[in-house]
């Protein structure tokens, strides 16, 4: 079985929309499109290296607006993200089903991706793609998640965890705070939300 791993940018807020860019989604009229930009300017070495780690070459799941976004994009900026061209893109979407990026796959459904889950492979992982990850995390297809927390609230904008979110339990792998106050924790699957009486 493959993992599924959900890479997010997210504000104080839970905010993930648009964390790259000013036009990188104006959906909804959000207007502080990049505001990670000002602290990967600022960020360490230590903050490189770990970002460098999460960027290894592995198949990635999309949702089509990303998709649109990466093929737009990384094709001609491989160098910067090396692998990206070879490995496998799948796309879930209900109105695309052919790319000119190589190596580009299309899945239709929650049991195409159940499928896909359940075959030999690298880990699959899931950048941006609000919409999906909010039906992997309604169906409780979310092995890791791994979350970069920026110590700005937005007020508004498309939410990591939104209503539809399936209660799960979460184990800490892996962490990292940078001297600009930048939070990058990995978390693992780890079963049914507990409960109790603190104090007992």
């Amino acid at each position: 079985m493959r993992n599924i791993i959900v890479l997010s940018f997210i504000s104080l807020d839970g905010v993930m929309q648009a964390p790259g860019g000013p036009d990188e989604d104006p959906s909804g009229g959000f207007k502080y499109g990049g505001w990670t930009a000002p602290y990967f300017l600022a960020a360490d070495e230590a903050a490189k290296e770990f970002m460098a780690k999460r960027m290894q070459p592995s198949d990635l799941l999309l949702g089509r607006k990303t998709f649109d976004i990466f093929a737009d994009y990384w094709p001609a900026h491989a160098d910067v993200w090396p692998g990206i061209n070879e490995v496998t893109k799948y796309v879930v979407s209900n109105t695309m089903d052919k790319s000119d990026w190589q190596n580009s796959v299309f899945l239709k459904s929650v049991d195409d991706i159940k499928k896909l889950r359940n075959s030999e492979g690298s880990d699959l992982k899931v950048y941006g793609s609000g919409n999906l990850v909010q039906t992997l995390l309604k169906h409780d297809l979310v092995n890791e998640l791994w979350l970069m927390t920026y110590p700005v609230t937005l007020g508004a904008g498309k939410r990591l965890f939104a209503e539809g979110s399936s209660p799960a339990a979460f184990t800490l792998t892996d962490s990292l705070v940078t001297p600009n106050g930048v939070i990058f924790a990995n978390y693992r699957r780890a079963g049914e939300v507990k409960t109790g009486t603190i104090g007992d």
